[in-house]
């Protein structure tokens, strides 16, 4: 049974990932504009993370000459991404969300190259061909219930753009002398500091001290799923190392559609599925093969 450990731990964290999907559909549900949903989504972050950090014996204290890079690593990997990806949920099915997501490591290669971060191969100009396809495949008029709906999708792939290049910059410069858990606890503290005067002057606060409803739920809830599930794939990088952890990205994707299939009742086109399977085949040569990564993590 000790051999199912990791393959369970894997799947549990891209189910819980890909519930966060389905949620921010009913969070932006109310008309909740991007900037609000952001500085409460950091503020709860911050809270669970400082009682985690609480209850393992680390510090809250913060290096504040790392400000500029828990910043940098706050607006690429929420303010930037959720502004644009809150927006696209509100138009977008679920389901769809959560196939452009799985974008991040197809727009990761090529930025990897002009970084000088990684080398061109064919197998993975391939995957990168492949998830193109796939996404013009999902853009197509055919694939979406309302053909309206296309123009969201470039907004929508602004994240996994952000994404990827956060990616890209850390495995570029590193990680500064921190660990994961004080640079998730660090970006989400000065992330907050910074989206909450954004909020207040763009009209786009969320007063808490309303009726809370489904919406409001499920911002708290997919807050604290992201926090749990992101503490644990570090756990599984550190265990099983970083190429088996990888794998998540597809059991998030798959989760996010059945969790939108099972809670919102979304139906997709053969179109939409058949760019999800091209989706996923690019995703899987594009991953960097370094078998001795597994290894090395256990």
């Amino acid at each position: 049974m000790a051999g199912l450990r990791f393959p369970a731990v894997l799947l549990g964290l891209g189910a819980g990932w890909g519930l966060t999907q389905p949620l921010t559909k009913i969070a932006v549900s109310d008309g909740y504009l991007p900037l609000g949903l952001i500085f409460w989504q950091l503020v709860i972050g911050a809270l669970v993370l400082a009682v985690l950090r609480l209850a393992t014996g680390r510090s809250l204290a913060l290096p504040w000459r790392r400000l500029w890079f828990f910043l940098l690593i706050a607006l690429l990997g929420t303010v930037l991404p959720n502004s644009f990806s809150y927006r696209a949920a509100a138009f977008l099915p679920s389901g769809v969300m959560s196939v452009v997501i799985s974008l991040v490591p197809i727009c990761a290669f090529p930025i990897a190259l002009l970084l000088g971060t990684d080398r061109f191969g064919l197998r993975r100009l391939a995957g990168l061909l492949l998830g193109l396809a796939g996404v013009v495949i999902l853009a197509a008029p055919e694939s979406l219930p309302d053909p309206a709906m296309v123009l969201w999708i470039p907004v929508a792939m602004v994240a996994p753009l952000c994404y990827a290049l956060e990616g890209n910059l850390v495995a570029r410069w590193g990680m500064q002398g921190l660990g994961p858990g004080q640079v998730l606890f660090g970006a989400s503290v000065v992330g907050a500091v910074v989206a909450l005067p954004l909020a207040l002057a763009s009209g786009q606060f969320i007063d808490p001290r309303t009726d809370w409803a489904a919406p409001e739920y499920a911002l708290v809830a997919a807050s604290v799923i992201h926090v749990l599930v992101y503490t644990g794939y570090v756990w599984l990088v550190d265990r099983a190392g970083s190429v088996f952890a990888a794998q998540v990205a597809y059991v998030v994707t798959g989760a996010g559609v059945i969790w939108a299939m099972l809670l919102l009742g979304e139906r997709y086109s053969l179109w939409i599925w058949a760019a999800m399977a091209l989706i996923a085949l690019g995703m899987a040569l594009v991953q960097p093969r370094r078998a001795n990564q597994l290894a090395e993590g256990r």
